[in-house]
């Protein structure tokens, strides 16, 4: 069993009562503390629950774990905290990205240069998946994706993660109705991004990519999607960034606990089931944005969010080359204060001015954190200065902040006294 590196608490906060749309004309609400909704569509069957597995070890990341698991976990010394499913890869190295891609091959294809061409350049995503091994592929969901690239011979289109979740076949919808094969490269579910490889013969256009770097509060945006499936493709709707680097919790996994943070532009275009991976575009046409989410509630109106697109390059860079985003690991798996069960509370001596900390359950054999001699029952508190209270923060810190290959300093208790080890950062084998 892998033991995946910030695991313990995170797995799909997105969902804030985000309708995921996987089901018979229903959206799946999930409760986050925002109750956001993610903007693709429902399709005419319930879609299959991800199986005990991939929920169990890959992505025992989220937030409160119920006690009997954490239980289990700490008796059996298994809780993974790098999450890694077969559709998104939570590994290694995000940490110092690869520089923003400033410029993308069109080879024969006409770059966009008003919004009706990059119309032209925002395609349908058909998430296609067996009922079982006797029935053939039907749709289980349908989103939006933008063509970025032509190069030799194929065209690449970038979209949500969770639109394509899950798929056993994917399909792209070209501006004149005709159906593509796509396949997928990668997938990352932290940053909600899936990079899709088709056959470039018929792509025509390829959308001008933009910067989201220089935004103001105000101006106009036009958001192009596919609203409610492809009955109304390529619909623009218009409105203003409402607010830059917006922080939004999400929740990777469904337990109504945030345990990761995006940071999106907030927009009142009307962002639409259906519209998750369509192009948000300034007034000259150009994409600075892949629409995501929208808070979902009777309440609220006009508050959708977009991943920007300075941030969402190097992802999609990294998706199209290696099919995965690495990230630093540490090689434990955590729980906070809070979740250990009480008959291991004894275990854990803190000064009573600890209020928080994140507790080891396993070191991982091998691992940088094995090596830096970290223990069973150990209670981090600190990464190179910065206090660690929740998976979240630890996470986020190393994610971020951190590289494969660096090394940091980890501030920790053990029998009620702090000591200090240096651990060098290891990427997932």
């Amino acid at each position: 069993m892998e033991n995946n590196e910030e695991n313990q608490s995170l797995n799909h906060t997105k969902k804030q009562e985000m309708t995921t749309n996987n089901t018979d004309e229903e959206q799946q609400e999930k409760t986050l503390d925002n109750e956001l909704s993610n903007a693709d569509t429902v399709k005419e069957k319930p879609k299959k629950s991800k199986k005990g597995s991939s929920g169990f070890f890959g992505g025992i990341v989220g937030g409160i774990i119920p006690a009997i698991i954490v239980v289990l976990l700490f008796t059996s010394n298994i809780i993974p905290l790098d999450s890694s499913n077969n559709s998104s890869s939570q590994g290694s190295s995000e940490s110092n990205t690869p520089d923003i891609v400033k410029t993308m091959s069109t080879e024969g294809a006409d770059v966009s240069t008003n919004i009706e061409e990059t119309s032209e350049a925002v395609v349908g995503v058909i998430n296609l998946q067996k009922q079982s091994v006797w029935t053939q592929s039907e749709e289980a969901g349908t989103g939006s994706g933008i063509i970025y690239k032509k190069e030799n011979g194929k065209a690449y289109v970038v979209t949500n993660q969770h639109v394509v979740e899950d798929a056993q076949e994917v399909e792209i919808v070209l501006n004149d109705d005709e159906r593509v094969q796509a396949q997928v490269l990668g997938t990352d579910e932290l940053t909600d991004l899936a990079v899709l490889e088709v056959n470039g013969e018929k792509i025509d256009t390829v959308a001008n990519i933009g910067s989201s770097e220089n935004l103001k509060v105000g101006k106009t945006v036009i958001a192009i999607g596919n609203p409610l499936g492809m009955n109304f493709a390529n619909t623009v709707t218009k409105g203003i960034v409402s607010g830059l680097n917006r922080s939004v919790s999400i929740d990777t996994n469904g337990d109504r606990q945030p345990d990761w943070i995006t940071e999106v532009i907030q927009t009142d275009a009307a962002i639409n089931p259906g519209n998750s991976g369509g192009a948000l575009v300034n007034n000259n046409g150009e994409v600075i944005g892949i629409n995501s989410m929208k808070i979902a509630r009777q309440e609220v109106e006009g508050i959708g969010f977009a991943i920007p697109m300075d941030s969402a390059l190097p992802i999609m860079e990294q998706l199209e080359k290696n099919g995965e985003i690495e990230r630093p690991l540490i090689g434990i798996s955590t729980a906070s204060l809070n979740q250990v069960p009480p008959q291991f509370r004894s275990e854990i001596s803190l000064p009573e001015e600890v209020k928080g900390g994140m507790v080891i359950a396993e070191v991982q054999s091998g691992s940088s954190a094995d090596a830096a001699g970290l223990q069973q029952f150990d209670v981090i508190t600190k990464i190179n200065g910065n206090e660690i209270t929740s998976i979240l923060e630890l996470r986020k810190y190393l994610y971020s902040e951190t590289a494969i290959g660096e090394t940091i300093e980890i501030e920790f208790y053990r029998d009620g006294k702090i000591q200090t080890a240096d651990l060098e950062l290891q990427a997932r084998e």
